[in-house]
């Protein structure tokens, strides 16, 4: 390719030319822009349509003239910030990404023989490298995500700016095959980030960003007083990535939910998908009850007066309006998510904002930024992804810092129509605790069984979701 310091050297690329179907002849402009390290934009017509996705550092995104717009999510959204990574830094910055790359033997590709290798990165996403055994050059790409494959064929190279270059690519995914002819390459770092970021739409206004943040305030605030009244089963599934990269479930816990006052409640109920012992189960009965009594103990000094202790980092609930009031918010835009009308906007740290004298968990918070997805009748958030765009230090970094790239993927459901709880969260970071002993968190934790009950102080000891 010309060498780790010359590939190294260049911050972004412009690629522009042409697009062809063979299957229908169809033939239009091309062009694609990336920025280090993981700004990502292409864009193309065919057939009188015009094709754009992209990816910002928060969000991925596409439009067509035909159907719209739309914020990517799932396995679409992973794969977009996996790729967008891959088109700037290729594998050079592997273990910084917490990726890992094996040896994948050797084939054919564009009737060549060739030899493979295997990147894997922490969200499953894998790269197929085929490297030409006479030239080295890298001919073929298969990426393979949610058990979609994307095939990039590489030909016509060209050095440019002392590195090895495709101008021919062919393209097959599930939307068919693509031919792009590159007529132009050159080095570029200074690209307007707006090229970048979702597409300004046109048409009814947006609501206004503070009254939005108000409006969820109050809709939180409301939340926090019915959820007493429910209970749901909520399963954490710890994965671990083995040596061919793939991650698969190491293990399970799942606990009973129930909200009293306020304050979360967390009943231990199973381990491997299955029941408790006797014992077990009853010394998780006790946990459960032991947090009542505490927030009891709590709730009776605030009452008298008494300067009641901090509220426990497991219990306490984070408002998401008080999170985006520290954050700079961008690219507000609608869109249907689920069947129903969301606002979606990209957030990212306000380094206005007084994080010296904030809350812990809003100083966390704080140092994070991606999506989120707004429900714009309820005023409720549907969905966030989001990363820690900033290591984060716990007890001044000596108990454990947190280092910047983790990432997570929240989702919320309405239940009853007028309440909305947690339905997926999808964690995946890395974190070093007393200045030595480096630990990988990959969960995936799941939220179901919803049931709703009424209780007094005396029948809190755990929220029995067989009561009516």
């Amino acid at each position: 390719m010309g060498g780790t310091k010359a590939v190294s050297s260049v911050r972004g690329w412009v690629r522009i030319g042409t697009i062809s179907d063979p299957k229908t002849g169809a033939k239009g402009k091309f062009k694609s822009e990336t920025v280090e390290p993981n700004l990502y934009h292409s864009v193309y017509d065919l057939d009188g349509v015009e094709y754009e996705s992209g990816f910002n550092g928060k969000s991925g995104w596409e439009r067509d003239s035909r159907n719209g717009q739309r914020t990517l999510t799932g396995d679409t959204s992973v794969a977009m910030q996996a790729i967008a990574r891959f088109r700037n830094s290729y594998w050079f910055n592997s273990k910084k990404e917490k990726a890992k790359i094996l040896p994948g033997g050797t084939g054919t590709a564009e009737n060549r023989p060739a030899n493979i290798v295997l990147i894997k990165t922490p969200k499953s996403v894998e790269f197929k490298l085929f490297f030409d055994q006479i030239s080295g050059h890298l001919i073929r790409e298969e990426i393979t995500s949610g058990g979609k494959v994307a095939m990039f064929a590489y030909d016509d190279f060209r050095s440019i700016a002392g590195v090895k270059l495709p101008y021919r690519i062919r393209v097959e995914n599930q939307d068919g095959s693509r031919t792009i002819e590159l007529s132009e390459i050159t080095t570029e770092a200074n690209i307007a980030s707006s090229v970048f970021d979702f597409p300004a739409a046109v048409g009814e206004p947006l609501p206004d960003i503070a009254d939005l943040l108000n409006e969820l305030q109050s809709n939180e605030d409301e939340v926090e007083r019915i959820l007493d009244q429910y209970s749901y089963l909520q399963r954490s599934t710890r994965r671990e990535a083995g040596k061919d990269g793939l991650l698969r479930p190491a293990g399970s816990e799942t606990f009973q939910l129930s909200f009293y006052k306020g304050n979360r409640i967390r009943r231990l109920v199973e381990k491997n998908g299955r029941p408790l012992g006797q014992k077990d189960q009853a010394e998780a009965d006790k946990d459960a009850a032991k947090q009542v009594e505490e927030i009891e103990k709590e709730l009776a000094k605030k009452a008298s007066g008494q300067r009641a202790g901090p509220p426990s980092e497991e219990s306490r609930r984070i408002s998401t309006a008080e999170v985006l009031r520290a954050s700079r918010l961008l690219n507000p835009r609608r869109e249907r998510f689920r069947g129903r009308d969301v606002i979606v906007f990209d957030f990212e740290p306000d380094p206005n904002f007084d994080f010296k004298n904030a809350k812990s968990m809003l100083k966390f918070f704080g140092k994070t930024a991606g999506v989120m997805w707004i429900d714009e009748k309820d005023k409720q958030v549907a969905r966030l992804e989001a990363y820690l765009a900033d290591s984060f230090n716990i007890g001044g970094g000596v108990l454990a810092k947190l280092r910047k790239g983790a990432s997570f993927t929240l989702e919320q459901e309405r239940l009853n129509d007028e309440i909305w709880l947690p339905s997926l969260a999808d964690i995946n970071l890395s974190v070093r605790v007393l200045l030595v002993k480096g630990i990988e968190v990959n969960q995936e934790i799941r939220s179901y069984d919803y049931r709703k009950f009424s209780t007094e102080v005396r029948d809190a000891k755990v929220g029995d979701p067989d009561r009516d």
